[in-house]
């Protein structure tokens, strides 16, 4: 059995920024994030040992320090920050960003936002924050939404490949074209992300299975898995190496591996190292005395 590596795979730019900003602000004093720094147990269970504790909203503070998350928050953030006496470690993927500050400057111009993506994902809410109430998250394109002064801009959630955003702005725009006289398209999706899911298609072509590795609250982890059982693979999401399965592997010739953007390489490494265990014991020839009672 042959094992083969997606070309790229793991943690992107922005999350790995992240990890590094907290870890260095957890060396001087112990940390209240809000939220989880990134979609990642493993990460999460490292940097809960390093002093970072994850917290859901600003009530729960007690730490002299608190950090924004790789997903970012909404405007109001640095206000709260000021007002709690607490010194703020602003981690926001700097593609979040931008997709943070093109709503604000839509809204201001009077435009309608209207965000591709998951309403409950925290990177869409925190986006939606900076849009004074005049944004919304759909995923369908022809979901029926108020339109006022007939302008548009569309943006994307980061983690939603280039492809499927480009047939969500086609769908919208056909099927609202009537109400519409000004229109925006803010291409905000990660093109690292997108490397991954391009990666990942390429990985289907030569493999008979492949393992996932990521944080199941992970939605580029997620969508990568879908996109490899879309390309017709047999595909598992596991978050670590223990819970690959030997069965899985019968009969199977090339296995892949890839990861979230949220991925460490020291779990996509573990579970490289199980199955080629698991297959060097497939190979193995079987005891011709197993099983059979010894002379004596």
């Amino acid at each position: 059995m042959r094992i083969v590596r997606a070309k790229v795979m793991g943690f992107c730019f922005g999350v790995r920024r992240a990890i590094e900003m907290v870890q260095a602000g957890a060396k001087e004093g112990p940390i209240d994030s809000l939220g989880s720094v990134v979609h990642n147990p493993v990460v999460v269970d490292k940097l809960r040992a390093s002093g970072v504790r994850v917290v859901s909203s600003l009530q729960e503070v007690s730490a002299p320090t608190i950090a924004v998350t790789a997903h970012g928050r909404g405007p109001e953030i640095t206000e709260e920050a000021q007002r709690l006496g607490v010194r703020l470690i602003d981690a926001t993927c700097p593609i979040v960003r931008k997709a943070q500050k093109a709503a604000a400057k839509l809204v201001d111009e009077g435009f309608r936002v209207i965000i591709y993506g998951e309403a409950d994902h925290p990177e869409v809410r925190g986006v939606l924050a900076w849009t004074k109430g005049q944004g919304l998250a759909i995923l369908d394109p022809e979901e029926e939404v108020e339109i006022p002064r007939r302008k548009v801009a569309l943006l994307s959630q980061t983690t939603k490949s280039e492809e499927s955003f480009v047939q969500f702005v086609s769908r919208f725009v056909a099927h609202n074209i009537g109400r519409i006289n000004e229109l925006r398209v803010i291409n905000t999706t990660c093109p690292e992300t997108d490397e991954r899911y391009h990666a990942a298609r390429e990985l289907a072509e030569e493999c008979d299975l492949i393992i996932v590795v990521g944080g199941r609250n992970s939605a580029n982890t997620r969508k990568l898995a879908q996109t490899c059982r879309d390309a017709g693979v047999e595909t598992y999401h596991i978050e670590t190496a223990a819970e690959l399965d030997p069965a899985w592997l019968e009969g199977k010739e090339v296995v892949g591996v890839t990861a979230g953007a949220s991925t460490p390489d020291e779990s996509i490494d573990e579970v490289v190292e199980r199955l080629a265990e698991l297959a060097q014991r497939r190979a193995a020839p079987t005891n011709p005395t197993e099983g059979k009672p010894c002379a004596v």
